[in-house]
């Protein structure tokens, strides 16, 4: 498992924002209870590091073999929800919310997105207990998209988004 542990370690950003107060068993218990779910341990694993927030430029981006709306080979994972009602700011407690508010599907749990777009842990495949798949959803072409069978398999994947540009560096993208 040294690929997940490394994700890991290295997973969170700089910066306040999004950061929400240290989890507890507690908090666990209570946001597994309010969203109807299990959430995966490896989850847990890296918002007991940091509760949220920014995501490191080495992890944010996960690589795709289709095109989306927001890029030729991947999705972004600038940030991802915590659990908590800190400051307002949005958290996993919010997937009830958001799910209705912008016509996704359930059972979900949200861990990123803008509206637009989300990436979630989908639950319709194995049930409220199970182990979850990560989707990409964008709502306004109506699309889905699987990214990866579990959620270790999805940070496993992750890599910068820098990494997935051209690599033709004088900038001409005219056919050769």
């Amino acid at each position: 498992m040294a690929r997940f542990d490394e994700v890991k370690a290295t997973f969170w950003g700089e910066g306040l924002y999004g950061v929400q107060l240290p989890l507890t068993d507690a908090v666990v218990q209570d946001a597994e209870l309010r969203l109807g779910v299990r959430l995966p341990a490896s989850l847990l694993e890296i918002l007991r590091v940091q509760n949220g927030g920014a995501v490191a430029e080495l992890w944010n981006a996960f690589p795709t073999e289709v095109p989306t709306s927001w890029s030729e080979n991947h999705v972004p994972l600038d940030d991802m929800m915590g659990i908590g009602r800190r400051d307002g700011q949005l958290s996993l407690l919010d997937t009830a919310y958001l799910i209705e508010e912008w016509g996704l599907p359930s059972p979900l749990v949200l861990l990123s997105g803008d509206g637009h777009c989300w990436i979630a842990l989908d639950y319709r495949g194995c049930g409220k207990h199970g182990e979850p798949s990560v989707m990409w959803f964008d709502v306004d072409d109506g699309t889905e998209l699987p990214l990866a069978a579990d959620f270790q398999a999805f940070v496993e994947g992750l890599v910068a988004a820098t990494s997935l540009d051209s690599d033709d560096s004088d900038g001409d993208r005219s056919a050769s």
